[in-house]
């Protein structure tokens, strides 16, 4: 008797074999695209070129352009930076810690959440490279030989670690992409037809044949690459946190920062897959594939992280009081109530009110529901990074300096640039690449498939 089948619900619906899977993975790749992935690829596209736009009449004009000033110097450049950082982040969990901790339901999602990570990544480089001021000097925060002058970079910035420990995880989230999609490619040279398609595919698939050795090593090197990438998770957030946290700012000079940060990015990142899982799964009808059950257990993660955020949330202002110090007490108190206090409340409403309605199980597993609040919750990640830079630095220690932050319409064009930047390279990945790892899916046909499961049953009964 199986241990398992009694009890948990099939991760592939559906009477499939492993040629169904093959073929309706392959389906986006060898048909037409659905007019969907037309409508939302021209919005996506219009918007990135927006935000191309206002990149470039950024660097004509310069800084300035924005609505950054002398007191609020980080604004909406360093939120959005945070906030794509932070999206990238289930990408990695989701590959490489569920890997390792060897959960099935990860096999559906896996291959869209690592792309996602890579263009967040992406979008978040644009506005480190043009925060600096003059972009075409960014290679001074590398570590450069003495012949540059004294120019050695100063090894004690959080910048400085930002720099090494981003370049990090997006080489390894891109080589853990790639390797993973190394069978899928070998799979579509062997069915396309067109010969371009065959050439450019069989280039891909590093002359990948299937056999026993290929894949034990493909094996091999997936676990050594989730075992890298699994500190990653825990290692860039933090750092980007200590941006903040090494500073002497009230507000920001905390510890909690770094664990803080990393649930918060997780909290957003799954938020984000879920939001790009529901478009695909309803262009391309894999309803098989991506099922309640996925949707749920993503949902149970979200429940969970932001429970950690809001208590998170909660700790931060225990501290202030607790410790006593009036600026520290004045900081959050401005934040709670001051001029931009509508920013924190949307937060806190967003975060930490909105998940807990996936405790009910009919809410948790509703399509419409998830989808809506999917876009809630990073909506309210967004206000978290605004909440922690704007509303600081807008109230200082000299209120002779105090003042206020209104983004510009550049600052906004860049914004919706990158989104759509990113929408626009999810969509092509979605055409051209296989969005759900069908090698991985096939190796838990037989253990998680709902006519196999069924079939087991029936012969447990007899």
């Amino acid at each position: 008797m199986h241990a398992e089948s009694e009890i948990r619900i099939p991760l592939i619906l559906g009477d499939k074999n492993y040629r169904q899977i093959t073929d309706d993975i392959i389906a986006p790749i060898e048909g037409k695209a659905a007019r969907g992935w037309y409508t939302l690829t021209t919005l996506c596209t219009l918007s990135f070129l927006w935000g191309i736009g206002c990149l470039a009449y950024t660097i004509g004009v310069g800084i300035g352009a924005w609505g950054s000033n002398n007191g609020v110097d980080w604004a909406w450049d360093i939120t959005n930076f945070v906030w794509w950082i932070g999206i990238g982040h289930a990408g990695t969990l989701i590959s490489a810690v569920l890997l390792l901790f060897r959960q099935k339901w990860r096999m559906a999602i896996n291959r869209s959440a690592e792309a996602m990570t890579i263009f967040a990544v992406m979008c978040a480089a644009i506005f480190v490279m043009l925060h600096t001021g003059r972009p075409w000097l960014d290679y001074m925060l590398f570590p450069l030989p003495n012949q540059f002058g004294s120019l050695w970079p100063n090894f004690n910035s959080p910048l400085l670690w930002d720099v090494f420990a981003v370049s990090t995880y997006f080489t390894v989230s891109l080589v853990f992409w790639y390797i993973g999609l190394i069978p899928d490619f070998g799979m579509i040279r062997d069915r396309v037809i067109k010969p371009w398609q065959k050439k450019m595919y069989g280039l891909l698939s590093f002359g990948w044949g299937g056999s026993a050795r290929h894949w034990s090593r493909f094996e091999e090197v997936s676990l050594v690459l989730a075992g890298l990438s699994t500190p990653l998770v825990f290692s860039v957030h933090s750092i980007v946190s200590m941006d903040f946290a090494t500073s002497i700012v009230p507000g920001w000079h905390t510890t909690i920062f770094p664990p803080y940060f990393v649930s918060g990015a997780v909290f957003s990142g799954f938020a984000m897959v879920l939001t790009l899982l529901l478009v695909i799964r309803k262009i391309y009808k894999l309803e098989a594939y991506v099922t309640i059950k996925h949707i749920e257990y993503m949902n149970i993660v979200i429940i969970v992280t932001g429970s950690i955020v809001g208590v998170a949330y909660l700790t931060e202002l225990f501290v202030a009081w607790y410790s006593g110090v009036e600026w520290e007490q004045y900081a959050f108190l401005n934040r709670a109530t001051g001029p931009l206090a509508w920013s924190y409340w949307c937060m806190m409403g967003c975060n930490v009110l909105s998940p807990q309605v996936f405790w009910f199980k009919k809410v948790r597993t509703s399509i419409i529901a998830t989808f809506i609040i999917s876009i809630v919750v990073n909506i309210g990640m967004w206000f978290e990074r605004f909440v922690i830079i704007v509303p600081t630095l807008c109230r200082t220690y000299l209120p002779s300096t105090w003042n206020t932050y209104t983004p510009s319409f550049i600052d906004i064009g860049i914004f919706v640039g990158t989104i759509g930047m990113f929408g626009m390279f999810f969509l092509l990945f979605s055409r051209y690449f296989p969005v759900i790892a069908q090698s991985e899916l096939k190796t838990i046909l037989k253990s998680s498939g709902e006519s196999q499961k069924e079939a087991s049953k029936n012969q447990t009964h007899h």
